[in-house]
C-alpha cells in the first residue's frame, strides 16, 4: 500500500454562504420557522453561494427563494467579517452530504421597503412555514442555540442600524 493510501482527510471545511438581516419600516426584522420536525427552529433568511456566483448574487437568489421578495429592498450594509457556526455533529451528517462542519457567512442587512403582502414563503422549495416580524430580543430567543452567538455578533455589527 503506498503511503497517501493510509492518510484520509477526514477534515471537513465550511460551507460558505450569506445571510441576510431584513429590516421592515418599523425597524423588526424578518424570521422564518424552519420546517423541521424536532423543534420551533426560527431563522433569518441565508443560503450557500453556488460555484461562480458573487455574494450579493447568492444573497438576490436566497431573497427570492426563501422571501419571495424580489425587489423593494435596499442593501444598508455588507458585514465586515464574514461570520461562522458549526452544526451539531448529528446534522453535519445529515446536511449537504455531509461534506461541512457549517457555514462561514457573509451577512448583509436590507431594509425591506414593500408591503407584507409581497412576501411569499410558498416559493418553488419553501424552506419556512411561518414567518413574521421580531425584536431583536426576541429573535435571540427564538433561534436555535448552535446560531445564537453568530445571530448576536451580527446584531451587535449592525446595532446602529436598529432601533
Amino acid at each position: 500500500m503506498k503511503k497517501n493510501q493510509l492518510i484520509k482527510n477526514t477534515s471537513k471545511i465550511y460551507r460558505k454562504g450569506v445571510g441576510i438581516m431584513l429590516l421592515n419600516e418599523e425597524g423588526k426584522i424578518f424570521v422564518g420557522q424552519r420546517f423541521d420536525k424536532d423543534k420551533a427552529a426560527w431563522q433569518m433568511p441565508q443560503g450557500g453561494i453556488d460555484k461562480g456566483e458573487k455574494s450579493i448574487e447568492a444573497l438576490k437568489r436566497e431573497l427570492e427563494e426563501e422571501t419571495g421578495i424580489k425587489n423593494n429592498f435596499e442593501i444598508l450594509k455588507k458585514s465586515k467579517k464574514k461570520y461562522k457556526y458549526d452544526l451539531p455533529s448529528a446534522l453535519q451528517k445529515k446536511l449537504w452530504k455531509g461534506r461541512f462542519k457549517g457555514q462561514e457567512q457573509r451577512w448583509y442587512l436590507l431594509r425591506f421597503k414593500g408591503s407584507d403582502s409581497e412576501i411569499n414563503i410558498n416559493t418553488k422549495k419553501p424552506e419556512f412555514k411561518n414567518w413574521k416580524w421580531v425584536s431583536n430580543i426576541e429573535l435571540i430567543k427564538k433561534i436555535v442555540p448552535f446560531k445564537r452567538e453568530l445571530y448576536k455578533a451580527v446584531l451587535d455589527e449592525f446595532k446602529d442600524y436598529l432601533v
